[in-house]
């Protein structure tokens, strides 16, 4: 069982981040987690097919489509794209991923709320990328009172262990 503090601070130790599900339609926790990336100095990558822009940015329909393969992933968006994002990344080389759960880690919780597909945990394991597979980035980043919340109490309800 790996510690999601180490696999955390490893995550977070890359440079450059490329943000999955980001939206034009509404503020959503994905546009949260770009801007506190974004504040604590990362150089941030939008993905979104169905958009050209966000924040100022080119913003890319897919991780092959970025000029310079980006150190790490964060996915915000459907299991069916979390596997699609998987497979790019090793396609391309990238080993750090991170799955969004707003529940933790713990496999099947908050089921229509989470991007963990753990078919793309199990891929990501097979060819050596480290993944967090839940949790929110939002929690660590200069959480806010929230998320400082869910990250104790999912931690005391034990949802915060990497199976």
């Amino acid at each position: 069982m790996a510690d999601i503090n180490v696999l955390v601070d490893e995550f977070l130790a890359r440079k450059s981040v490329a943000v999955v599900g980001v939206s034009d339609r509404r503020d959503t926790g994905c546009n949260m987690a770009y801007e506190r990336f974004k504040q604590a100095g990362y150089e941030v990558i939008p993905i979104n097919p169905r958009i050209s822009e966000y924040d100022g940015r080119i913003c890319y329909p897919d991780l092959g489509s970025i000029p310079s393969t980006p150190d790490a992933v964060f996915i915000l968006a459907n299991p069916q794209v979390t596997e699609a994002i998987v497979d790019e990344c090793i396609e391309l080389g990238i080993m750090h991923v991170w799955m969004h759960c707003m529940m933790g880690t713990k496999p099947g919780l908050a089921a229509g709320m989470t991007s963990v597909s753990q078919d793309a945990v199990q891929r990501c394991r097979e060819h050596g990328l480290q993944v967090i597979p839940g949790s929110c980035p939002n929690q660590f980043l200069k959480p806010d009172f929230g998320h400082r919340m869910m990250r104790v109490m999912w931690r005391a309800l034990g949802f915060m262990r990497v199976p």
